[in-house]
């Protein structure tokens, strides 16, 4: 197969994780004999430096013209620090976003065995957790209209019929591919835009009878996922509950340094780790490496290569169970490989097994 594919490493510690991710890809296209082409773009406060734009037209054209967007983090203090700044990093995270229609965010959450200890909740609690949480990703309060004056603000928080029911479906099609049920997040008693989803979700249901839906305010959803995260399956939710409820599921693998994502839509697919660009760890050769390289995995497997994703998942299962780790999820004692040495191990895995 050939695919085309966008870089946009980004800011911090986007640079070092994204060469170990391209490095993976490179290591099973060679081993399956795929065609993968890359070509790099600037993205956040790298862009903003170079053009003052965070997504430069430049880059959304390579990303339009590409297969897939192989993206790393975005953010730096100098804009994080300044509240006057009238453009910041994100703003090139959700126009990528809303310019390639990618309104679904696909995070899964799954532990690992030899990393359970790694959770702050008990070992009992979170082994076995394993769901995937469905983001409504172009809609709502991050995209609604604005007011910011120096004595009152707002962001609405606007979802039509027609955005509820497309990121439903998504949700539906990823509960028919797992366990069948889907439980979806709102807060109906007070939101007047959560009683749309909930009306849409309640008329969507019977297409779907082979799939049992569940409905959860949101607040009960955090506190059953800290409590009980094996009973999700599918979580699907609008895109603020989903930024919070998505970032408190790395405290059950124990570490946001292994979890990827996709975002899809009607437009070139994106991949990239949940975290953050991590800007004090820039150049120190210590940042996780895993997330960007699992989700060089879905990228695969977006594209139907289900082998070649799977050797990557095994190869990152290998160098946990090796002890071949960063030092944020590395057992006390053992030595602690650099984010290249990491990155290099699971490519020569990768080469050297089937």
């Amino acid at each position: 197969m050939k695919l085309n594919i966008a870089v946009l490493p980004g800011d911090g510690i986007g640079p070092e994780i994204s060469r170990q991710g391209v490095a993976a890809l490179r290591a099973v296209a060679h081993k399956f004999g795929h065609a993968l082409t890359f070509r790099e773009a600037l993205c956040g406060a790298a862009a903003i430096d170079a053009t003052g734009d965070p997504f430069p037209e430049e880059t959304f054209r390579t990303c339009r013209e590409a297969d897939a967007v192989f993206f790393s983090a975005v953010g730096d203090p100098k804009y994080d620090h300044n509240p006057a700044a009238r453009v910041r990093p994100e703003q090139g995270l959700l126009a990528m976003r809303k310019k390639l229609g990618l309104y679904a965010n696909i995070r899964p959450v799954r532990t690992f065995e030899c990393l359970v200890h790694r959770s702050p909740l008990k070992d009992e609690l979170v082994r076995g957790a394993d769901f995937v949480c469905i983001r409504e990703l172009t809609g709502g309060m991050y995209f609604g209209e604005k007011k910011e004056g120096e004595d009152e603000a707002y962001d609405t928080n606007r979802y039509t019929r027609h955005e509820v029911e497309r990121i439903l479906r998504v949700a539906y099609d990823y509960a028919r591919r797992r366990r069948r049920h889907l439980t979806v997040v709102d807060k109906a008693n007070v939101l007047a835009s959560s009683r749309l989803w909930r009306r849409v979700a309640q008329q969507l249901a019977p297409e779907y009878a082979d799939v049992e839906t569940d409905f959860m305010y949101v607040d009960n959803a955090a506190m059953r996922m800290i409590q009980d995260p094996r009973f999700f399956d599918v979580i699907v939710t609008e895109n603020t509950f989903g930024d919070i409820l998505t970032d408190e599921g790395s405290c059950i693998s124990g570490s946001m340094g292994l979890l990827p994502s996709a975002s899809t839509g009607s437009g070139t697919p994106l991949f990239e780790p949940i975290h953050g660009s991590w800007p004090e760890a820039a150049g120190k050769n210590i940042a996780n490496p895993l997330a960007q390289i699992l989700s060089a995995a879905m990228l695969l497997e977006h594209f139907g290569l289900t082998a070649e994703g799977d050797l990557i998942r095994r190869a990152v299962d290998a160098s946990l169970a090796s002890g071949v780790r960063t030092p944020d999820i590395q057992t006390p004692g053992g030595q602690a490989y650099g984010t290249e040495e990491v990155g290099q191990w699971i490519a020569d895995w990768i080469a050297a097994n089937d």
